[in-house]
């Protein structure tokens, strides 16, 4: 039997690239290059395509010391004829890569995570794991996704959107919107980003121009939220292949040790600052609940291949704060160990996903 020929796309022009990176290091080191041959595929940070190292050390993630795509010489890119033939151009001239027959995109915030590579990927025609371009664009964006689980009767974490261009023009009305969330402290989130980059805690009105410019440097539109008294407690959501409910994993949680909340060090640089449980020890009627609701914004989204459902719950309640449709899969991530923790490994676990991807396609 032929091993299927699988294209990792990692690093890209988001402030997530070196998160990308370390994520491609893990799935490299877990793929079964007994089925699978791989093609490392790194996009600069200026969105150029480059064949890359196909090594898990090169990638991995170190502490004080994240993996970049540097700029190798050559170009890689699909051919434009529907044939899914990867081609390589360098100093020495153009020549085949082979025929892909699916993409895993391991990129993570803008161009990986928002549908555009997806569109770029559904124009020639080639399969790829994820979500497509619609579910992408909305898991991407916290305003609509939080839109989309409001619509679908899912409590959503309450919040208010300032663009910058509102801000700028009436900042009044923007602080007079922020303090409908009550009182004090808020979360300032960029709409468009992850692994909780430019997102500030406020816990005084002193600090909220710096947390506005922080968000806006990542984009131009924010989401504010109301600070909660929360446990942050995590899914793993897997399109089931036979078109039923999709899985969902055992429950983990988040817990913040000497950090104002699970910002970016914490979650790939400062280990000792956070402990990461699995399974976590929730109240089995709460988890049914749960583990319904992170099936329920999975569907909301329109997702499809996985995400991670992230829950902030409460004395009283809970409300989902995010899907996250391509997931961590660094050594930190809550992705792969929620799995491993249901029974289903890292190799098994990227089987099913590649297995989803080119169902999809054969359908389409």
């Amino acid at each position: 039997m032929s091993k299927l020929r699988v294209a990792i796309l990692f690093g890209g022009p988001s402030s997530e690239h070196e998160i990308s990176c370390a994520s491609a290091s893990g799935v490299l080191g877990a793929i079964d290059r007994s089925k699978y041959e791989v093609i490392a595929v790194g996009i600069t940070k200026h969105g150029d395509w480059t064949l890359a190292a196909d090594d898990a050390s090169k990638w991995a993630l170190r502490k004080g010391d994240l993996a970049v795509v540097e700029d190798e010489g050559n170009r890689v890119a699909f051919a434009t004829d529907g044939s899914r033939e990867l081609v390589l151009t360098d100093a020495t001239g153009t020549r085949s890569l082979g025929v892909v027959d699916v993409v895993f995109p391991v990129l993570h915030g803008p161009y990986g995570e928002d549908g555009q590579v997806q569109r770029e990927l559904e124009a020639v025609g080639v399969a790829y794991v994820g979500s497509g371009v619609l579910a992408s664009e909305r898991g991407m964006d916290k305003e609509l996704s939080k839109d989309a689980f409001l619509a679908a009767d899912i409590s959503a974490t309450p919040h208010v959107v300032l663009t910058e261009d509102s801000f700028m023009r009436d900042p009044e009305s923007a602080l007079e919107k922020i303090g409908l969330l009550g009182p004090l402290p808020i979360f300032v989130k960029p709409a468009r980003a992850g692994s909780s980059k430019g997102v500030s805690k406020v816990k005084n009105l002193d600090q909220l121009g710096e947390a506005l410019e922080t968000a806006f440097a990542e984009d131009q539109k924010v989401v504010i939220e109301r600070g909660l008294s929360v446990r942050e407690i995590e899914f793993a959501v897997l399109e089931s292949r036979d078109g039923g409910r999709p899985k969902v994993s055992v429950p983990g949680e988040i817990v913040v040790k000497s950090r104002e909340f699970y910002d970016f060090d914490a979650k790939y640089q400062d280990e000792d600052s956070v402990d990461l449980i699995v399974p976590a020890v929730v109240e089995p009627a709460l988890l049914a609940k749960l583990q319904e609701s992170a099936a329920d914004a999975f569907v909301a989204l329109g997702c499809e291949g996985l995400a991670r459902a992230d829950f902030f719950v409460t004395a009283d309640g809970y409300f989902v704060n995010e899907l996250n449709t391509m997931p961590g899969f660094t050594p930190l991530s809550m992705y792969p160990a929620l799995w491993k923790a249901s029974g289903l490994g890292y190799s098994d676990l990227i089987d099913e996903l590649i297995a989803l991807g080119i169902q999809r396609s054969e359908k389409n």
